[in-house]
């Protein structure tokens, strides 16, 4: 049987991943269409907007990182 701050640490862990990408994907909506303008216009900014682009993904890797420091460290 599973105690309640077992459930508790599990829903904390998913709060930690979801809330994370949901930021990041308001984020991305934003810069993804910028970059896509710019792109458009000069094809050369390619490179730095793929950089761009990536840069609120790394919001929900420290979001997955804080769920296993949850889950791994708490438990």
């Amino acid at each position: 049987m599973v105690d309640e701050g077992t459930g508790l640490l599990a829903i904390g862990a998913g709060l930690a991943v979801g809330l994370a990408g949901i930021g990041a994907g308001l984020g991305e909506k934003d810069v993804g269409a910028a970059a896509v303008g710019a792109i458009t216009e000069d094809m050369s900014l390619f490179g730095k907007c793929i950089v761009l682009i990536v840069l609120p993904e790394t919001i929900v890797i420290f979001g997955l990182v804080i769920a296993f420091m949850i889950l791994f460290t708490m438990s």
